[in-house]
């Protein structure tokens, strides 16, 4: 119940940006004019490079075998706006690996998304972005643990939120949180996320 509360409340503010960047669509044309910088440019492109920290938030196992862990995260996204607010990105997401139920758990995955931009001022964007992932998970553990063992993937839902802050006409800094709905052996599909820093070029 937790989780899917805290799954509901992510979404909700992923669609919340989403939301307020449709609304501002007409009003950030004008504003945008003004502005030095083409990462605000319709039809602008960009691609990032990003280190951050995983979250395995995996409910299964006993005792012990249960915890919560997190790893280092690597991260590529590429994409392009078609209007002042809205574009599509494609991202590759390394989610690292962790020790967990006497073996380790780790997952990769690619995700198709669409993205929504609100700049505020001439240098920061809020971001939110909803969209799909193939993931591939790779699960080892000890019978004891409650938790099956073997490799899996499939599609499912992923989202975010994140800001961005551009300090030159081609480069910016973008800070996000992102999460992704894996399939797991056993047929299980749980929640892994990625908070991840950035340096992103645009052109």
């Amino acid at each position: 119940m937790k989780k899917s509360t805290r799954i509901i409340s992510t979404l909700c503010l992923a669609g919340a940006a989403l939301g307020v960047s449709l609304g501002a669509l007409a009003q950030t044309n004008s504003a945008n004019s003004n502005t030095n910088y083409t990462a605000y440019a319709p039809g602008s492109a960009y691609f990032d490079l990003g280190i951050g920290k995983s979250d395995y938030a995996l409910g299964n196992g006993i005792g012990i075998f249960g915890a919560e862990q997190g790893d280092t995260s690597y991260s590529l996204h590429a994409g392009s706006y078609f209007s002042t607010n809205f574009g599509a990105e494609l991202a590759y997401t390394d989610l690292g690996r962790v020790s967990r139920a006497g073996g380790t758990t780790n997952a990769d995955a690619i995700s198709l998304s669409i993205v929504g931009k609100l700049p505020v001022g001439t240098s920061f964007n809020v971001l939110g972005k909803i969209g799909t992932t193939w993931g591939r998970t790779k699960v080892s553990s000890v019978p004891a643990s409650g938790v099956v063992s073997g490799d899996d993937g499939g599609f499912g839902l992923s989202y975010g939120i994140g800001a961005e802050f551009a300090f030159d006409p081609k480069w910016s800094a973008v800070l996000q949180y992102e999460s992704y709905n894996l399939k797991f052996a056993g047929d299980r599909t749980e929640r892994v996320g990625s908070t991840t820093l950035a340096a992103r070029y645009h052109f």
